[in-house]
């Protein structure tokens, strides 16, 4: 009896992390999927060129690609490509066994951009800005080198908030990271399927597939960056506020530009009564969003079990 009751509580422990592996994989799926769906990302024909940082996000998003081109109703190709850096420290080997283990086609580009870094920015002073210019050019050209027609990025719905928040409080720009965009250079488009799926979840997900991660250490040991901060602002806000992030990032696809103030998106200047009712005209004197009791005391909605 001793001797099975541990066995039998492992297997139900192993049992438990399959069942909820394949849970997350199951919703990974559908999120990029809808992801996909929502934005027209991928179209049949397409090369898809996957940026494989060795991250714990591009590795889901190649993984989770794969799945999904065995379960399309279209068919498109899929070629992985890494920019080696040349960062110190960085085992040029972990990535070509691992894609070769898995047998998707790849790239290997090797371009000594830190050394242009760590050589242009003062000691102490956020290198990502520059780093990133460096490394989107390279992969503009590969793109083209390569012949795919679309980009694809690890970025999450966390990193999609991150930057909304980056530009408003230091850009003074309500700008964020779209899912879909044509590159700077007007060659390519860019997308990012991971755009519906949380953080949190490619954590687990990477964790359980056991991917082989390899830590940057050219950005990644800078404590004090301010996404960074505004990480720590969302996690506290996630913490504190149930629903708040998820309202803001639903709030992202829902804009009204005739209650904001960007002449450029809307003609304040020509407005005229029209004489017609209007749902999205101006309500005087309605009480603030989400507000209860006095005007000056403002509670978020918390999404309950009746919501969708």
């Amino acid at each position: 009896m001793t001797s099975e009751a541990p066995a039998g509580l492992t297997a139900r422990r192993a049992e438990k992390a399959a069942y909820e592996n394949n849970k997350l994989h199951k919703r990974l799926c559908r999120l990029v999927g809808q992801a996909i769906g929502d934005f027209n990302m991928i179209e049949d024909g397409d090369k898809v060129m996957v940026c494989l940082s060795g991250g714990k996000d591009s590795y889901a998003l190649l993984d989770i690609l794969l799945t999904l081109r065995e379960r399309a109703p279209i068919s498109f190709d899929i070629v992985a490509v890494n920019l080696d850096q040349k960062q110190p420290n960085f085992p040029a080997d972990i990535l070509p066994a691992y894609l070769r283990d898995i047998g998707v086609p790849f790239h290997i580009e090797t371009q000594d951009t830190y050394s242009i870094v760590k050589r242009v920015i003062p000691e102490g002073k956020t290198t990502c800005s520059l780093c990133s210019r460096l490394r989107r050019g390279i992969l503009y050209r590969i793109a083209g080198e390569l012949g795919a027609t679309k980009i694809a990025l690890g970025h999450h719905r966390d990193d999609i908030m991150e930057t909304f928040f980056l530009n408003m409080f230091f850009g003074s720009k309500l700008k964020g990271m779209p899912p879909k965009l044509q590159s700077d250079d007007g060659k390519h488009v860019v997308i990012r399927p991971l755009a519906y799926v949380r953080e949190a979840d490619t954590e687990r997900y990477a964790a359980l597939r056991e991917f082989p991660i390899i830590p940057c250490d050219l950005c990644g040991s800078q404590e004090n960056l301010q996404r960074k901060q505004i990480k720590a602002m969302l996690r506290d806000w996630e913490k504190k506020f149930p629903g708040r992030v998820e309202n803001i990032f639903s709030s992202l696809s829902t804009v009204v530009p005739s209650h904001l103030m960007d002449r450029s998106l809307f003609d304040f200047a020509g407005l005229q009564a029209s004489g017609v009712a209007n749902a999205d005209g101006d309500i005087a004197f309605d009480e603030e969003p989400c507000s209860t009791g006095s005007p000056s005391v403002i509670k978020l909605h918390t999404p309950g079990p009746d919501d969708d």
